[in-house]
């Protein structure tokens, strides 16, 4: 580990390490209005969401790292107390980086960028078209920290009205797929919130699970589970009350194709296939051949089954790692 403490490094390494640990940020693009009625067009990635009731987010317009001014969306803030604030996806990403570029505070971003101004339904500022999810917002406080480079000016708002496009919504949540975000990273990098990025986690909120302490040390102490493996297998509300392996060792035999094969190429390849049920049945009809490295083969399809959120069924594969005498 490398070691900073603040006072000792220059403010800019301290800019890129934040942007480069304290991410991916979700990205705010920014709409307010002069007094003299000239739309300004800004994103910030250091945003976020703070509360529902009522409905609090902020951002901050920082101070500009190589003198320390102010930005035109802060000047602005100060004196209409109004803006929209929009997330940004992946395909207005490119507008929306060119929306960043420093112009004179005459110019109209909405105007360089290409993105388009619509009229929003409360507040002065504009809202921007091609963005899916718009907040009109009224500014509640703005707190700034120095007068330094870099430093910063965090804008409170709560939010007045939402506009959601409609098909965004999957079963009453607004679907990752749906609305494909992108995020800010260090550097020049961003990241998309979409396809193979995006996963599930059963969230423990209605449930108190195990914990790390109450895993069997045989299964803590594999070399084939990771420490999410273990973290799913901790997260269930109990271990098997009775556990009865020949039971569940049956039920798993007399499921599945007949067509099945059981050697050691098929357990190979129903693992490439994801295909964990398959995987202990090649196990049980090969584990007195002589099969070399049953532990190892039992732990991954407990992993694989993992993997499928299976967690019952992982759980009764696991243990059987202690049925078979493998410890």
């Amino acid at each position: 580990m490398l070691h900073y403490e603040t006072k000792d490094i220059p403010f800019q390494q301290v800019h890129k390490l934040l942007l480069g640990g304290v991410a991916p940020r979700p990205i705010a693009l920014v709409s307010t209005i002069s007094e003299d009625g000239i739309n300004n067009l800004t994103p910030f990635s250091f945003f976020n969401a703070f509360g529902a009731n009522p409905p609090i987010i902020a951002f901050s317009p920082s101070r500009r790292g190589r003198d320390g001014t102010l930005k035109d969306t802060y000047h602005n803030l100060t004196k209409t107390k109004e803006c929209v604030v929009q997330c940004v996806t992946h395909s207005m990403v490119e507008q929306v980086s060119l929306a960043s570029t420093e112009y004179p505070p005459d110019v109209d971003e909405f105007i360089k960028s290409g993105l388009t101004p619509i009229n929003s339904d409360i507040v002065k500022p504009q809202r921007v078209k091609e963005s899916p999810f718009q907040m009109e917002c009224k500014v509640l406080q703005i707190i700034s920290f120095n007068e330094l480079p870099s430093s910063a000016n965090i804008v409170i708002c709560e939010v007045l009205k939402f506009h959601v496009a409609e098909d965004l919504f999957v079963n009453g949540i607004i679907h990752p797929e749906r609305i494909d975000l992108v995020a800010r990273m260090s550097g020049d990098f961003y990241c998309r919130a979409n396809g193979d990025a995006i996963f599930e986690i059963e969230k423990p909120i209605s449930k108190k699970g195990i914990g790390f302490d109450n895993i069997p040390d045989f299964i803590k102490t594999s070399e084939i589970y990771s420490a999410n493996d273990l973290g799913k297998l901790a997260n269930t509300e109990k271990l098997p009350s009775t556990y009865q392996p020949e039971k569940f060792l049956h039920e798993v035999l007399s499921v599945g194709d007949e067509q099945v094969e059981f050697t050691v190429e098929s357990f190979d390849r129903y693992q490439r296939r994801d295909d964990y049920k398959n995987m202990l049945r090649c196990l049980v009809y090969l584990k007195d051949s002589g099969l070399t490295g049953l532990k190892s083969k039992i732990e991954l399809t407990a992993k694989t089954s993992l993997k499928k959120n299976d967690l019952e069924f992982a759980w009764n594969t696991a243990l059987l790692v202690s049925h078979f005498n493998l410890i």
